[in-house]
């Protein structure tokens, strides 16, 4: 037990729940006692209740006295299930744009010059996550930014639609949802000539689909020219590589178009580079199904864009002092 605590406290600085924390030990190490252990080590936590929650805001605040920093209770918000933070709405396990900047987008008017233009596609970028096709709608406007574009920007039809478009979406941003472990997770994926796409998710009581994260990435010239299920293959490889930190150690129902990718775990595959990859999914603890691509919407629309790649980054990964002001 002591190497256990040990162990886990230099990996994780903490633990997981019981059987997370077992299986990323047993990536490493076995013992014939390690469920036993793993569970007797999981019990010593006990669940913290409100007043000991009011406790350490309140040791944290006395840091923070002492070495001369404060805080402005306008700015403060305690004991609520939401809050508003960086541009987000946080909290009650989900997270979703603050209406009010959103506004704010739809207002602004059409940019005359490659500097306007770059703010307004920063700006935009910042609530990417929550757009699937969020690339693939603005890239008329980002080939405006390109060198051989005059400063002064040649305003197109193409342009004004997607100027339109992209705040129209802005408005209408879906809520998503923060990872639940107790969940099994679902991985939505598909692959087009040219690009890779995948939804990760959970399913309510009722099988409603709650999307968790989008990621989909670009293919090189080379990996355009594999064969169809090698770049499904890697469709499945990149999306649990994107989402390790969230799905290891969890089972996973994977989801593609493509029927033969559901053979990949489960008979020996033709070709070295399937074969490596087929063993790389070992590690994981996933289920391939086959879905019809009329039915897969949500990873199709991510793999079919263009030029550039709609990149995951959770909002919740940037709180760190606001945290533990918040009662979930």
């Amino acid at each position: 037990m002591k190497f256990l605590r040990s162990l886990m406290r230099s990996l994780l600085a903490g633990h997981l729940g019981e059987q997370k924390t077992k299986q990323r030990i047993k990536y490493s190490f076995f013992w014939t006692e390690i469920k036993k252990d793993v569970r007797e080590f999981c019990q010593t936590c006990k669940p913290q209740s409100w007043s000991d929650h009011l406790l350490q805001v309140d040791s944290v605040f006395r840091k923070w006295r002492e070495i001369g920093l404060t805080v402005n209770l306008e700015k403060c918000a305690f004991g609520q299930k939401r809050v508003k933070f960086l541009g987000h709405i946080v909290g009650s396990g989900q997270h979703s744009p603050d209406p009010e900047k959103a506004e704010v987008l739809r207002n602004l008017s059409r940019p005359s010059t490659k500097k306007e233009l770059r703010s307004f596609l920063g700006l935009a970028s910042y609530y990417r996550d929550y757009i699937p096709n969020f690339s693939e709608i603005v890239l008329p406007l980002t080939d405006l930014t390109k060198r051989k574009v005059s400063n002064i920007l040649p305003w197109s039809i193409e342009a004004e639609e997607a100027f339109v478009k992209i705040k129209d979406e802005l408005i209408r941003m879906p809520t998503l949802h923060t990872p639940d472990i107790s969940r099994p997770f679902w991985l939505y994926t598909d692959a087009s000539a040219t690009a890779i796409g995948a939804c990760l998710a959970h399913h309510d009581d009722v099988g409603k689909e709650l999307p968790i994260a989008f990621f989909s990435k670009k293919l090189a010239p080379t990996q355009m020219k594999w064969s169809t299920i090698e770049r499904e293959a890697f469709c499945v490889l990149e999306a649990l590589k994107k989402f390790d930190t969230w799905v290891s150690g969890d089972k996973i129902q994977v989801v593609s178009d493509h029927n033969p990718l559901t053979y990949l775990t489960s008979s020996g595959p033709h070709g070295a580079k399937l074969s490596r990859w087929a063993l790389a999914l070992q590690r994981y603890n996933l289920t391939i199904s086959y879905r019809k691509g009329i039915q897969h919407g949500n990873a199709d629309a991510l793999s079919r864009l263009a030029i550039y790649s709609v990149k995951c980054q959770c909002v919740l990964n940037n709180i760190i002092v606001v945290i533990f002001l918040v009662y979930m």
